[in-house]
Order: C-alpha cells, then sequence, then structure tokens
C-alpha cells in the first residue's frame, strides 16, 4: 500500500533532498508560468498581430479599388470547371467604365460560377493589375486569434517540455546520489546477514 503525502516536499524531513525541493519549486515556477505565462504571450502576440493586420489593411486598401465589371469572356488557356469537382476562380476579361478615363477592358480573376455578361466585383492595384481583395475584419481577427493561440501553445509547450527535461536530470541526479549512498551503506547491511 502506497501512501502519497502532499507537500512533503516542503517539510523539513531527514528523507528531504535539495534535488526534491529544486524539483518542487521549479513545479510551482512551471504552474505560474503556465497559468500567467501563456496567457500573457497569447495576448501579446494577439495585439502585435491585429496591429499589424490592421496597417496591412490599411495600405492595401488605400493602394487597391473596387470596380463593378462586367465579364466579357473566358481568358484563352485557363482550365475549364470539371464536372461534379471543386471549382476555382478563373481568369477573364472584364470591362467597365471609370469616370474621366471612359471604358477599360482588363483581365481578372473572377468566381468559377461566372459566365460571360454576368456583373462582379472586381479589385485593382494602383497600377491595373487584377488583385485579391484587402482583408476584411474577419480575416484580421482570425489572424489575431490563430498568432495568438499558437503563441500560448507554444509558451505552455515550452514551459511542459523544461519541466520534463529539468525533472529527468533531477531523477538522473537522485539516483546517483542513492547509489552514492548506498555504496556506503550497503556493506553493512549485508555483512551483518552474511
Amino acid at each position: 500500500m502506497r501512501i502519497r503525502v502532499r507537500g512533503w516536499h516542503w517539510r523539513r524531513n531527514p528523507l528531504r533532498r535539495r534535488c526534491d525541493v529544486v524539483e518542487a519549486w521549479t513545479l510551482l515556477v512551471a504552474a505560474v508560468l503556465l497559468a500567467v505565462g501563456a496567457p500573457l504571450a497569447g495576448v501579446a502576440a494577439g495585439r502585435w498581430a491585429h496591429d499589424e493586420a490592421r496597417t496591412l489593411q490599411a495600405v492595401q486598401r488605400a493602394e487597391r479599388h473596387r470596380v463593378r465589371a462586367e465579364v466579357v469572356a473566358r481568358v484563352p488557356g485557363t482550365p475549364a470547371a470539371v464536372p461534379g469537382g471543386r471549382q476555382h476562380a478563373y481568369r477573364a476579361t472584364v470591362r467597365w467604365s471609370e469616370p474621366g478615363t471612359g471604358r477599360r477592358t482588363a483581365a481578372a480573376q473572377v468566381p468559377a460560377d461566372t459566365r460571360p455578361g454576368d456583373v462582379v466585383p472586381v479589385w485593382f492595384d494602383s497600377r491595373g493589375r487584377s488583385v485579391a481583395p484587402p482583408p476584411d475584419d474577419t480575416a484580421v481577427w482570425q489572424h489575431t486569434l490563430t498568432l495568438g493561440a499558437c503563441a500560448a501553445g507554444g509558451t505552455a509547450a515550452a514551459v511542459l517540455l523544461g519541466r520534463w527535461a529539468l525533472r529527468r536530470a533531477l531523477l538522473r541526479h537522485r539516483l546517483a546520489e542513492w547509489e552514492r549512498e548506498w555504496a556506503v551503506t550497503g556493506p553493512e547491511w549485508t555483512r551483518r546477514h552474511a
């Protein structure tokens, strides 16, 4: 029958070794780091990621513009949608009007289910190239939460891995101490019974 006594690492007793005290302190430090440090690391990384994503969103919104364009035709050489398969966006020739410049035509990515004659929103950069739309608020928050969760999880994993490595080192040290002490005590015990 085995009885566990809580807090024996902290009490004074003749069986307590220095490595037991070190192990107890590392357990306490690891618990505090898991309870406080990992969430703080997640929040800090999330705030940084949110600020960066907001800045990128503002820059892309400033340099990109959206137009409503009519699809004229599919660009030659683009693959057609596979029946029953997953449909992807494809490049098509689109036409739209801008105030002061008249009608313009360009190649742009359009949704897979678009047919000639449909009007779709298309994004262009300052040089007139078709680009993806700037990230919306949902994408910014997804980026923020993903980086925050990864930072918190990474911090927790590092703490747990460090605790595991230190515990193994302390166990090796404890076993070496016991071996040295048994080398001194063992002969006295075996001499009596021999």
